[in-house]
């Protein structure tokens, strides 16, 4: 099971920087969509604690 998985995490990390290196600006858009997707998560989050001590 180790050994699939390790093998699992390197061909994801190669596909990756293959992804990155053969399309730049797409995969600086999808990692600015995925940080605006954080970004609101944690708004959200921070407003839902918000309302639940007042």
């Amino acid at each position: 099971m180790s050994q699939a998985r390790k093998v699992a995490v390197y061909a994801f990390g190669v596909f990756i920087l293959y992804a990155i290196i053969t399309a730049p600006d797409r995969s600086a858009e999808l990692v600015q969509i995925g940080f605006e997707g954080l970004s609101s998560a944690a708004k959200g989050v921070g407003e839902f604690m918000t309302e639940l001590i007042n």
